[in-house]
């Protein structure tokens, strides 16, 4: 895994984080993907001081008509006729668990399904739904025993050797098997990211969310949309569910919500689903005020109009800067994203995944070039991230690409 940096950084602005000598870092992955509007974004942080400055927190008994505020403006924007919400959360981790608490208490039914590559967060029951091994080995209590992980439909390595223009959707098919075999009998829900964030920006095939939906319905699951790292513009619209059409019934929402890293989370539902006791989901933390103002100051900004058109016109762009920097170096087998959510696989001489060259190139974008990136599955694997906050301008987008592209052209 990439090194940690000892720079103690002082001052972030736009984009930017500046350390203790004055030197500035290009920060192209909006610090870890929750900066949606950059460090210090006017509006959020006016309205935030003015929050701390009046009151900063009380019981969730009395906040409920600021939190109506964020959840209205969320459902103006929701899919599928989402109407009700839930902010009792700060955090990914935990609004996720409520979406799973949600469809178990709403069907009665107990097991859950999630993709290999998955990553829905950091409590233990949030790493036993996720697909990654690694992360669970030390605690045997991140085991989810109701959990089933099926393949991920990442078409550059299928699992089903099949290619995008001979897609069968095998991929939905062995979720049906894993239904019918490896499951309890009763499944309450699927939980899906739009796009595999931290499991290398995997993106499903065309066809592969219709087939998804008919499935649950069919079995009768809740379809739950984990847009943790999608959500808020940061795929040129509100809900990565309306780009792709996913059709969810519960939404969970996190990082970008924030705005400039306020910690806030929400769980988005259709109201037949909000079906939860106050007592069975509740944190101290849960709809304070500092992050209910940063939430509803966010939303201000990323709906004014022209705000997600321009972001989708920046992400145009740095896909296709991306895609070209992918003809022209070899160690890139592919350029894949959308809006401000790219990603790129880092390969050797035979394809294959190369971590240990991701990382590298990682650390020297920083060490070399003052530029901030991340990799994926927590430096396990071989995908390099690119993901500038929502605000970052043409010339910016540009000058992170220059600075990757001075690192690839070192390497041998």
């Amino acid at each position: 895994m990439h090194t940690l940096t000892k720079e103690r950084f002082r001052y972030g602005k736009g984009i930017t984080l500046i350390d203790d000598s004055g030197k500035e870092y290009l920060d192209g992955v909006s610090g870890t993907f929750n900066l949606s509007l950059g460090y210090n974004h006017p509006h959020v942080v006016a309205k935030v001081q003015e929050q701390v400055g009046n009151l900063a927190h009380m019981s969730s008994s009395f906040t409920e008509p600021y939190v109506e505020e964020v959840l209205d403006h969320l459902i103006q924007y929701a899919p599928n006729g989402i109407d009700a919400g839930w902010m009792r959360d700060i955090t990914g981790s935990t609004a996720n668990e409520c979406a799973v608490k949600l469809a178990q208490k709403y069907t009665g039914a107990t097991d859950i399904i999630s993709l290999h590559l998955s990553h829905h967060g950091q409590t233990q029951f949030a790493t036993g739904i996720s697909g990654n091994a690694f992360r669970r080995k030390n605690f045997p209590n991140s085991t989810a025993a109701n959990s089933l992980h099926v393949p991920a439909p990442y078409c550059y390595r299928c699992p089903f050797n099949s290619s995008p223009d001979k897609c069968g959707h095998h991929c939905i098919d062995a979720i049906s098997d894993a239904i019918e075999y490896a499951s309890s009998g009763s499944v309450a829900c699927m939980i899906i990211e739009p796009i595999l964030g931290n499991g290398g920006n995997i993106i499903p095939p065309p066809g592969y969310f219709k087939r998804l939906r008919q499935l649950c319905d069919e079995q009768g699951m809740i379809l739950i949309a984990d847009e943790v790292q999608t959500g808020i513009g940061r795929t040129g619209y509100m809900f990565a569910s309306e780009l792709f059409d996913i059709q969810p019934d519960i939404i969970t929402l996190a990082k970008g919500l924030g705005g400039i890293g306020v910690p806030v989370a929400a769980v988005l539902m259709q109201s037949r689903l909000d079906v939860l006791e106050k007592h069975e989901h509740s944190f101290t933390s849960g709809s304070n005020l500092i992050s209910v103002t940063a939430a509803k100051s966010t939303l201000e900004v990323v709906t004014e109009p022209g705000f997600m058109e321009a972001v989708r016109s920046k992400g145009d762009l740095l896909g296709s800067l991306l895609t070209e920097m992918a003809d022209k170096h070899d160690c890139i087998g592919e350029a894949r994203g959308v809006g401000l959510m790219w990603g790129l696989e880092i390969v050797d001489e035979d394809d294959a995944p190369d971590a240990v060259k991701s990382n590298g190139i990682i650390d020297r974008a920083f060490e070399e070039q003052q530029l901030i990136l991340r990799g994926s599955r927590y430096g396990y694997g071989n995908v390099v991230k690119v993901r500038p906050s929502l605000t970052a301008t043409e010339d910016e987008i540009v000058e992170i690409v220059k600075r990757l592209d001075a690192v690839l052209s070192t390497l041998h």
